[in-house]
């Protein structure tokens, strides 16, 4: 009979955690991301790396932080995640991830964890690996500075306030938001065009390793939408993620946003799964 058990892994369980993280590098960007750059230790990875083993070997990984986020994670797996999660109480504000995994790990824990705010049940996973050649990049698309932090900052939160339902400066006056965007603008990650100080389109590199990135936060400022300001902005991204960051770019968006994801088809993305979103 196969022994499994599930507990927190160990800072030098590194290697067997990237393993494992870059067996799927496209869906686990974001998680190995933060595990290459802080390594297993709670306090700088901003959560809990658990892990699922099967007769002592490292099988599945789910991240606990802010997001609750599994990872390979077989059915076994997500019901030994949610056996802990459960116990552990919540403390994410989401859980996402792969779609089946996650949806699993959902039903599990939403007779405790319940309701959530918002289930966003299939979110097209898409990637491209080459230079958009139907779409022309707006050349007006470019780094943000770092002195530019203040022009860029309200264009974020609309985004965020937009996409996620809830402001990003709620709670804690949004210092980590700030910090956050902060960091991507200083890691030379976060693109806009600005005309005459206005942002009319803001997209960033969210996610990085030498495998993969994934773009997030794209925004077009609402008076100028409907003119193909997202197609020219994303595929000058495209072109500058695939250039300097990685060899694969994704993203994920909700199946409900047609026009976004024609566009993104135009650029040159193709569907290639689905993720799943829980917010609360």
């Amino acid at each position: 009979m196969t022994q499994t058990t599930t507990r927190v892994l160990d800072p030098g369980e590194l290697g067997a955690a990237l393993a494992i993280l870059e067996s799927e590098p496209v869906a686990n960007a974001f998680v190995a991301s933060r595990v290459q750059a802080a390594g297993l230790d709670p306090w700088r990875l901003g959560g809990e790396m658990w892990g699922w083993y099967a007769d002592g070997r490292l099988r599945s990984l789910c991240y606990s932080g802010a997001n609750l986020v599994p990872i390979c994670a077989s059915p076994e797996a997500v019901r030994a995640f949610a056996d802990r999660a459960r116990r552990t109480g919540r403390r994410c504000s989401s859980i996402v991830g792969p779609a089946e995994p996650t949806a699993l790990l959902w039903r599990l824990l939403e007779p405790n964890w319940g309701p959530a705010r918002e289930v966003r049940a299939n979110q097209p996973l898409m990637v491209t690996e080459r230079v958009p050649d139907m779409v022309r990049p707006d050349p007006l698309v470019r780094r943000i500075l770092k002195e530019e932090l203040e022009t860029i900052m309200p264009a974020c939160v609309a985004m965020f306030t937009e996409e996620v339902g809830v402001s990003p400066l709620a709670g804690d006056g949004g210092l980590l938001y700030q910090a956050r965007v902060a960091e991507l603008v200083g890691a030379g990650r976060s693109f806009a065009r600005i005309d005459d100080g206005k942002v009319i389109f803001k997209a960033e590199i969210g996610a990085a390793t030498s495998h993969a990135c994934q773009i997030q936060g794209v925004w077009v400022a609402p008076e100028f939408r409907g003119q193909g300001l997202s197609e020219s902005g994303m595929a000058a991204v495209v072109r500058y993620a695939l250039a300097d960051v990685a060899p694969v770019v994704s993203l994920y968006v909700n199946d409900y946003n047609t026009p976004a994801r024609a566009s993104y088809r135009r650029v040159g993305f193709r569907e290639v799964g689905a993720f799943m979103s829980v917010l609360f």
